[in-house]
């Protein structure tokens, strides 16, 4: 049997000509496959004389760069497990992460090394890089050899750890396989038809599976390019679509783009394939989009936990507020409360079970059984339907989860902070429809009798303490808060007096 390792599998599919261009740097400056691959047996080269050895958790919060993509590719070569943490979170969050993962080296901006070196765990060494490439692990790499023998690693083997928060507000470490991963960006190339011809426009993250899985495999088991931008500015996405022939986002993208009166079908007249995912994708944005540019996006559906799922086909019917059909080899259903398989169109939890699955939750044993049925799928949380046709439709999510600008909001993390806030008697956090970002985090606030809770107030104390995505852009300081018979906080309620607003 051969080697699983996923970089095994990307080296076989990159250009037989390696001085082929693979990042496009916007301001101009190219990274080839050959420096792609010598950069990332370098780090390897670091990180195993700090230490590492396979099986180890490499921890990184940096800034998105070439150097960046080295380092995950590295940790895959070497048989470490990556595990990207986001860019806003502060010293308070990621500070559980190391200690629940500890990994053996840890890679931070250097601004932020000072906060990070107290909260590293024991023996842990830690690296800095920044968004151009500088810092101690690309010094260390400066002076470390250019070839690394990529490590076999059997289909189960550990590849990724991504923390996905819960409703009880203690993060979970999914386990991702270099089977996961690789199952999943195989599936993807041959559905949305990749190839080396292709462009990819790029301005999401690389902390999570959108930006660093689903984007980044595309193009390199394709052999194609991408440009690789720090962020995604509409001035600059026109600037660049007309040399591109893909484009990923989140809805946020795309209604920002619309957003732009110059935007029009001539910036996207190269463009083959649009894609939307992270958050759901408003029928008017869909219905806009094709207006504007005579182009579907094209909507797709998956997880932290399973990579992609579902997806609408690249040749074939697009339907606007669906999430399209299951991948090959993914296999979807939609259950009753029961665990009944809920009859076509009607409204259920949906269950998945595939390769692209995930192992389980790091350390978390009772969790995991918790997430599956006895007969094996993964209970996604979500709710939806499936149609007569086979497409899937997402209706809510069972899990009290928000989805802001493509980025998981768990209420429960921001409640306990705002509970724990002198004059509080309690909050729910909802999210409330926002037409730039999905949803937008809203806080409400019971306080006591003139203990002096304000909005400003509660901003201020939790900006510290929190990601800004996680920030409510709105607080409000009521006298109670909506409850059923059994005293359950209605949310829904207060998504509707507040939806307006």
């Amino acid at each position: 049997m051969g080697n699983a390792n996923l970089y095994a599998l990307m080296k076989e599919r990159f250009p037989a000509d390696p001085e082929q261009p693979c990042l496009l740097h916007p301001g101009g400056g190219v990274v080839t496959y050959r420096m792609l691959d010598a950069q990332s047996a370098r780090i390897a080269n670091v990180l195993a004389d700090a230490g590492c050895q396979v099986g180890d958790r490499i921890a990184a919060q940096v800034e998105k760069s070439a150097a960046a993509l080295c380092t995950y590719l590295a940790c895959l070569r070497a048989g470490f497990v990556y595990l990207p943490l986001n860019t806003g979170y502060q010293p308070r969050e990621v500070a559980y992460f190391l200690d629940d993962a500890k990994p053996r080296a840890i890679v931070c901006s250097p601004a932020a090394r000072n906060s990070i070196a107290p909260i590293a765990p024991a023996g842990a060494t830690v690296f800095t890089l920044d968004e151009r490439g500088d810092g101690t692990l690309c010094d260390a790499a400066n002076g470390a050899g250019d070839r690394f023998e990529t490590v076999a690693r059997a289909p189960g083997d550990l590849a990724s750890i991504l923390y996905t928060s819960g409703t009880t507000g203690r993060s979970k470490g999914a386990m991702l396989s270099h089977r996961n991963l690789a199952s999943n960006a195989k599936t993807l190339v041959d559905c949305w038809g990749f190839t080396a011809a292709d462009v990819l426009y790029h301005a999401l993250p690389i902390y999570h599976v959108h930006g660093l899985f689903v984007a980044t495999h595309c193009v390199l088991l394709s052999g194609g390019r991408m440009w690789f931008c720090p962020k995604f500015d509409v001035a600059e996405a026109r600037r660049l679509l007309p040399r591109s022939t893909a484009m990923m986002g989140v809805p946020t993208f795309y209604t920002r783009l619309l957003g732009d009166g110059a935007f029009s079908r001539d910036d996207c007249r190269s463009i083959r394939l649009f894609v939307s995912g992270s958050a759901p994708l408003l029928p008017e944005t869909f219905a806009q989009f094709e207006l504007v540019t005579g182009q579907r996006i094209l909507e797709r559906y998956g997880m932290t936990e399973t990579g992609m799922i579902t997806s609408n086909p690249l040749d074939g019917e697009r339907i606007g507020g669906t999430v399209g059909l299951p991948l090959p080899g993914v296999q979807v259903r939609v259950m009753s409360e029961e665990g009944q398989p809920m009859p076509a169109n009607e409204t259920g939890g949906i269950e998945v079970q595939g390769p692209n699955v995930f192992a389980g939750y790091w350390q978390m044993p009772e969790k995991t059984a918790e997430e599956f049925t006895a007969d094996g799928w993964f209970r996604t949380g979500d709710m939806g339907r499936l149609l007569d046709n086979g497409y899937l439709q997402i209706v809510g999510r069972a899990k009290d989860m928000i989805i802001s600008g493509g980025l998981n909001v768990y209420p429960k993390e921001i409640e306990e902070l705002i509970d724990a806030l002198p004059g509080v008697v309690e909050s729910a956090v909802v999210g409330i429809p926002h037409p730039d970002f999905g949803e937008a985090v809203t806080a409400v606030v019971v306080a006591k009798p003139a203990a002096g809770v304000t909005p400003e107030g509660v901003i201020a104390a939790l900006r510290p303490q929190l990601a800004g995505f996680k920030m409510p852009k709105q607080v409000h300081v009521v006298a109670d808060l909506p409850r059923n018979a059994m005293g359950k906080v209605q949310k829904n309620l207060l998504r509707q007096r507040y939806a307006s607003q």
